[in-house]
């Protein structure tokens, strides 16, 4: 993984906790108060997920759906996503960086030229939801070559050999879907998702993060008990959804939501 990653979840566990790892998509919903909100949540939280957005998000639900419609409705370019990427990097130098979509959008500019313009903008990892470990070496070596760890999905549907593949494989962390769906849905069952860690950990020494359906503190501090990160997306979103035209109530509803998050993880 990145040697800021990797600081991050060591900082972290120094504490005693779980990482926070907080969602927002790039240009919703407009690209100046994108990067107000972006840099918001990127007060409080250990890593960022910086959203690209894309046309056809078949994995995320309507909440996110509808950040990438009004992401491109603004006019959102990937070119912005880097310059957002860049100004968290400036202010926050510690912070983790991912940015999170599909491989449509990297695949368009070329893997190289994506992969460099990354790494120029702080970025320490990149997770392709439609690229499964099966399909890794599309953008693999580049990603390798510019020090951007490859970050891999992984599900309760996940076979052992899939698990297997995705840990030698992937790099930063593992992204671990705590229920076979979309984004923004209800979060499963948190026995069944501590004994899947506990599987994966069988195989991978990589930090695991558990997202998709974490909506409350209560389930974040439950989740954080035993998973290297928690990953809230599609929550923090709705702050946008809920507030339109009132950048004062996104911004202070966002800033609130985070803070209750963190303090349920013991962050702070």
């Amino acid at each position: 993984m990145s040697n800021l990653l990797a600081s991050v979840f060591e900082r972290c566990a120094a504490e005693n906790r779980a990482a926070l790892v907080g969602y927002l998509t790039a240009g919703d919903p407009n690209i100046q108060t994108s990067e107000l909100l972006i840099l918001t949540l990127a007060e409080q939280v250990d890593i960022i997920e910086i959203g690209m957005p894309f046309s056809d998000p078949a994995a995320d639900g309507p909440v996110i759906q509808a950040a990438s419609e009004r992401a491109l409705q603004a006019g959102t370019k990937i070119h912005d996503v880097f310059t957002i990427a860049k100004k968290v990097r400036e202010v926050k130098p510690d912070i983790g960086i991912v940015l999170m979509g599909y491989a449509n959008v990297p695949y368009s500019i070329g893997f190289a030229s994506f992969a460099e313009q990354a790494k120029e903008s702080g970025v320490d990892g990149v997770l392709l939801v439609d690229v499964p470990a099966e399909e890794s070496d599309i953008c693999a070596a580049v990603f390798k070559q510019h020090d951007l760890s490859q970050i891999m999905l992984l599900a309760p549907t996940s076979t052992e050999q899939r698990i297997q593949l995705a840990a030698n494989v992937g790099s930063g962390f593992i992204y671990y879907v705590s229920l076979a769906g979309i984004t923004g849905a209800e979060m499963g069952a948190v026995q069944e998702i501590q004994d899947k860690l506990s599987l994966i950990r069988k195989y991978s020494k990589l930090p695991i993060c558990v997202g998709f359906g974490v909506k409350t503190p209560e389930q974040a501090k439950s989740v954080a008990a035993f998973a290297d990160g928690v990953v809230v997306g599609s929550h923090f979103v709705s702050h946008i959804t809920l507030n339109t035209g009132d950048n004062a109530a996104m911004n202070g509803c966002l800033s609130a939501s985070v803070k209750l998050m963190a303090d349920a993880m013991g962050k702070g």
